[in-house]
């Protein structure tokens, strides 16, 4: 691809490094950032600039956040004794979508991946374990994706925690084996969260 503008070319290399953006959505895109006049561009520049620098990572869930602790763990109203696993912010958008779960949340940052070279020292497993240790969660909830890398997650943090009393579940099977949580329609979701099961069930399962 020639451009006539090394300005132009250094754009669109920037935005083709976004995740399912090719050089060719990223030159579309790119020009038509110069068409909208500079103010617009000028807010986009800055609240990705305002989204590197004071985003931050909830204390209690590991949520993306604007403060210390994100609004879902400072809701009163939230069951703290429920605590919902997930892989990342995007599990958590997905099952608040439904409206059906009113406790908490635990984000594990991925899932363990030995081929990705992801271990549990690399996710947020430690953190929960030490929750669990404090006695105040009553049940786990395994929300990770139905694959051979979730199943292993979920596995591997029962183990941890099968010492203590604790009630472990995970959403009922109305999502397709294979099928990450994002992509789940929002009634399918909200039905597996209400119809969860217990994980020692899946295992025998």
């Amino acid at each position: 691809m020639d451009f006539s503008s090394k300005i132009l070319e250094n754009a669109v290399n920037e935005v083709s490094r976004l995740p399912g953006i090719g050089k060719r959505t990223a030159l579309r895109l790119v020009l038509h950032l110069l068409k909208q006049p500079k103010e617009n561009t000028s807010y986009l520049s800055e609240a990705l600039l305002h989204l590197r620098n004071d985003v931050k990572s909830c204390e209690n869930c590991h949520n993306i956040s604007d403060t210390v602790l994100c609004d879902i763990c400072n809701n009163p109203k939230r069951n703290e004794e429920i605590v919902c696993v997930v892989e990342d912010i995007r599990d958590v958008m997905a099952i608040e979508s439904t409206s059906q779960f009113k406790g908490l949340y635990h984000v594990l940052g991925g899932k363990i991946s030995p081929i990705e070279g992801i271990g549990p020292q690399n996710l947020q497993i430690e953190s929960l374990v030490n929750k669990v240790e404090k006695g105040i969660i009553k049940e786990l909830i395994f929300a990770l994706s139905s694959t051979m890398e979730g199943d292993t997650t979920n596995f591997y943090i029962y183990k941890q925690i099968e010492k203590y009393n604790i009630t472990t579940s995970t959403i009922a099977r109305g999502i397709s084996v294979g099928d990450e949580l994002e992509y789940a329609d929002e009634v399918t979701l909200g039905r597996s969260i209400i119809n969860r099961i217990p994980f020692s069930q899946s295992i025998k399962n």
